[in-house]
């Protein structure tokens, strides 16, 4: 499926009238896998960047034309990996140690194990009665049945799952109920928006962030490239890879709240009372158990767009387990068949998993998340309501599969996601250094996307003033 077919197809699961298409430009073979990883990011940044387009038109702005290079898009889905600071590369971090990779278990199936967070790999560990160390691991795995130790690693809360293929996965429950890599629900009614006019398709309005982990703080930072008033709020007893998140605070604001604590979670109710989008990456359900479940939100807040971002979506047996982008590549057939691939090039005669390089589940799946929201917002503007948005690793993986397949001559053997990105690199101090990150690659004629700061300060929770706003520092390009 080409680049404009996927976006096609996004805009027809929206609900909205066909947007002005991208231009999409560049070679779509730059990842070393046959699944088509470019397009599905350059049809995901392309319709939310589309959607802020239109949404920019509505506020009295011009029609504007959208462009994207395919090589950018693609590099997006490694920019963690692309972090410089002080002019060094900033080494890719490897959570979990031994707790986390691909083992086979008793029965000969492969699992992937992961121990993303500190007591995830010790729950890990103690589950296995194994030693921090991958000798041990192996052996521990080795004793059980694949299909037992999934069943336990969610029963204990904890993250892994069997390396299935794509059939397995579509046939099984958990596949079988998932649906588009994008939903969109009406949960209640509310005038149709009424924006001022603004300089940004997303200025004046305010998103509550409450996610962590790539795939949220992604969608977020995607927001705020369109202007959008950005809170990320997380609480400080919470596990944070800043390795995987540091890029994506670009254009936030970031505050700490513990929803466990009375006074703070009515202090998010005071915020939600003034926010136009609320995203949620937690374990679905968990938000609604404190009280903020989309229909709460929008009850405090009518016209709410809420966005919810889970591993194996809201509903079905598998939604209350925890992921993670490997895991995910596991249990839906990403990594046994670009691993069936890699052998295969490699003239090995035996096939063992193996992870696509990039993390295309978490970045696609927040760009869709973000492509949702102004979707909505573009819903709302025209016909009112509060709306609910739902995206998920395993759907986006399954939305991957369904583009179709490069030839394996097409595929390169390297890549270089660093070449040709110059214009879109910037760089900033901060209290850890002077770092370089990726900024936006998404063209826009009238609207660019905002070029800000990645940030460490911690505010307090509040959104900003005006004269903030105004005085935001803004990230310098990098010179090439």
């Amino acid at each position: 499926m080409t680049p404009q077919a996927a976006f096609e197809y996004l805009n027809r699961i929206a609900g909205i009238a066909p947007l002005a298409m991208p231009h999409f430009e560049g070679r779509e073979a730059v990842v070393p896998t046959p699944l088509r990883a470019a397009t599905a990011a350059a049809a995901s940044l392309g319709f939310a960047s589309a959607a802020a387009a239109e949404i920019w038109r509505f506020r009295g702005g011009d029609k504007q034309t959208v462009g994207i290079d395919l090589p950018a898009a693609a590099a997006t889905l490694v920019s963690h990996e692309l972090v410089r600071r002080n002019g060094e590369t900033v080494h890719a971090f490897v959570p979990g140690g031994a707790a986390t990779g691909f083992y086979q278990s008793a029965d000969g199936r492969w699992l992937y194990l992961h121990g993303g967070f500190p007591h995830l790999a010790k729950g890990n560990l103690d589950l296995l009665n194994a030693k921090n160390d991958v000798k041990s691991v192996v052996e521990s795995v080795a004793r059980w049945n694949a299909l037992a130790l999934e069943d336990a690693l969610a029963f204990m809360q904890l993250s892994g799952a069997i390396v299935r293929t794509e059939e397995e996965w579509r046939a099984g429950t958990a596949g079988h109920i998932l649906g588009a890599p994008v939903v969109l629900k009406k949960i209640g009614q509310a005038p149709p928006a009424r924006l001022k006019d603004s300089d940004t398709p997303l200025g004046g309005l305010r998103v509550l962030d409450l996610t962590r982990v790539i795939a949220g703080p992604a969608c977020g930072r995607l927001l705020a490239s369109h202007g959008a008033e950005v809170l990320a709020l997380r609480a400080e007893r919470m596990p944070f890879i800043k390795e995987f998140d540091f890029p994506l605070t670009a254009g936030k604001r970031q505050a700490f709240l513990d929803l466990s604590k009375p006074a703070e979670a009515e202090q998010l109710r005071r915020l939600a009372r003034d926010a136009d989008i609320f995203l949620d990456s937690c374990r679905p359900g968990a938000l609604a158990a404190l009280g903020f479940s989309p229909a709460s939100l929008a009850h405090i807040s009518p016209g709410m767009i809420t966005v919810s971002i889970s591993a194996y979506g809201n509903e079905g047996p598998w939604a209350p387990r925890r992921g993670w982008e490997e895991v995910t590549q596991a249990a839906t057939g990403l990594a046994a068949e670009h691993g069936a691939f890699m052998a295969k090039r490699r003239g090995r005669r035996e096939a063992l998993p193996e992870l696509i390089p990039g993390a295309v589940c978490d970045y696609v799946t927040g760009y869709l998340a973000a492509a949702g929201a102004l979707a909505a917002m573009v819903r709302r503007i025209r016909e009112g309501g509060s709306w609910h948005v739902q995206v998920s690793l395993a759907a986006t993986a399954m939305w991957l599969q369904s583009l179709g397949r490069l030839e394996a001559g097409q595929v390169p053997e390297h890549w270089e996601p660093r070449d040709g990105l110059d214009q879109y690199l910037g760089s900033c101090e901060t209290s850890d250094g002077w770092f370089e990150c990726l900024g936006p690659v998404v063209r826009m004629s009238k609207t660019p996307p905002l070029m800000s700061s990645p940030t460490d300060r911690i505010d307090s929770p509040r959104w900003a003033s005006a004269h903030e706003e105004a005085n935001a520092a803004e990230i310098q390009p990098v010179q090439a």
